[in-house]
């Protein structure tokens, strides 16, 4: 079997990760869809992802100590009282003391992990080190027809593709502060963001449904890193991204509108339960990624499946909501 592994940010190891539905997904991306186009974009649909979340995630936990454990859920980051988180839906849709359990650095000029996530860097630059051009997702599609002001200005930018496994706290976060200028929703399918899906589906990101929200922060209390594009992607299971952004902790959610000033590291939306994918694209020159995370996306003594499918190294990096993942360039760099 492949096997597919990333690297702790905290503690620095390398860790396998056992992939949902591993095998289910390598026939659905390999064998169904070679054989059967039909039945492929069927099994890729809304109403087929929305029934299978439904078979996996809402019928009662019956080992609940055994899927916590299996699954790393610590029980005691939950604002609910554990008793309550009785079915998967609800462990995964569930709300933790994020101001407490995921601290943000005190800086300014601080880029934050929108979620708890396995994170690559990719640039859209010839030059850079991380040049990832067309392997994720197709530019010209990601922000959808029409928005040619959006492409010209993320074009020869920077990116971070971050995967959400289903055990994952649901909830994105703010990764900068500014204002909203454009927010909208794309139309799409539900493929699966498991490796080996990934790697079959040429630039699946760009054809799955997804909310594109583009922030300014070139202003007063904005962050000063330019615009930045934070997509959401939905994915196999994920029935719906509801936008519930709150000014404080999850106090009064409202969805995203444009004009409204977003402060950093505060929750914007809730992806529905399963396997689902944040991007955040930066214009050219306007941030520099953690040393750690380009490091560790380079490394050749740990197996990958993004490496095994491209051709070049590519390892995740497994970090924490609200830490710090690029920096404004122009400041000294400050972990």
């Amino acid at each position: 079997m492949l096997q597919h592994h990333y690297i702790e940010r905290q503690s620095g190891q390398v860790f396998g990760e056992q992939l949902l539905a591993d095998r289910m997904v390598r026939l659905l991306y390999h064998r169904v869809r070679e054989q059967n186009s039909r039945l492929f974009h069927m099994l890729t649909s809304s109403w087929m992802s929305q029934v299978l979340a439904a078979v996996q995630f809402d019928r009662p936990v019956l080992n609940r100590q055994a899927f916590l454990a299996s699954c790393g859920i610590d029980l005691q980051e939950c604002l609910d009282a554990p008793h309550t988180l009785d079915t998967a839906r609800k462990l995964f849709e569930r709300k933790i003391r994020y101001w407490e359990c995921r601290p943000m650095p005190d800086d300014e000029a601080a880029v934050v992990s929108p979620a708890d996530a396995r994170v690559l860097p990719g640039s859209f630059s010839e030059t850079s080190l991380v040049c990832l051009k067309e392997k994720f997702f197709a530019f010209d599609e990601l922000f959808g027809q029409g928005a040619t002001q959006w492409r010209s200005a993320f074009q020869g930018g920077d990116f971070m593709v971050f995967r959400l496994t289903p055990d994952k706290y649901h909830y994105n976060h703010t990764p900068v502060a500014g204002r909203v200028v454009d927010v909208y929703t794309l139309d799409g399918t539900y493929h699966s963001c498991n490796p080996a899906a990934v790697v079959s589906v040429v630039t699946p990101y760009s054809k799955n449904r997804r909310v594109v929200t583009i922030i300014d922060t070139d202003l007063p209390g904005g962050s000063g890193v330019g615009l930045v594009a934070m997509i959401e992607v939905v994915a196999l299971m994920i029935g719906d991204i509801v936008q519930a952004y709150s000014s404080s902790r999850y106090d009064a959610p409202k969805p995203i509108e444009t004009g409204m000033f977003l402060a950093k590291g505060q929750p914007k939306s809730l992806y529905r339960p399963g396997s689902s994918t944040d991007i955040l694209i930066f214009q050219p020159g306007r941030v520099r990624f953690a040393p750690d995370i380009v490091a560790n996306a380079q490394r050749r003594d740990v197996i990958s499946r993004f490496s095994q499918g491209f051709g070049k190294p590519l390892v995740e990096t497994d970090l924490r909501l609200r830490s710090l993942i690029a920096h404004r360039t122009g400041k000294e760099y400050r972990c």
